[in-house]
């Protein structure tokens, strides 16, 4: 169960909170909702995991039943402010993955 606040009506959950739900739900998909995929895919999901060093970052998210791995610069990944929390697209294409936010 996840709680959440109300702000002008609508329920907020905390972006954090969010992440950690996506992460349990995809370490245990649903293989009945599992579809495949065509190489050009926009996903939507959430970012789960940021990890920076000086040159590079690795950025994990959850798009539905699927976890996403892309490795990019640590500058695009901080100029895209992608943390724990945040919505963001993965593009997928053959072996490469691009994160940008929606």
């Amino acid at each position: 169960r996840i709680e959440a606040s109300t702000e002008n009506g609508r329920a907020v959950i905390d972006g954090i909170v969010l992440a950690e739900l996506a992460s349990e739900l995809a370490d245990a998909p649903d293989p009945d909702r599992a579809k495949a995929v065509s190489a050009r895919n926009r996903m939507l999901g959430i970012v789960t995991k940021t990890t920076l060093d000086t040159v590079m970052a690795q950025v994990e998210m959850v798009c539905g039943p699927y976890r996403i791995v892309s490795l990019m610069s640590a500058e695009a990944a901080v100029e895209l402010g992608l943390e724990p929390g945040v919505s963001a697209v993965a593009s997928i294409k053959s072996t490469n993955v691009v994160v940008e936010r929606p």
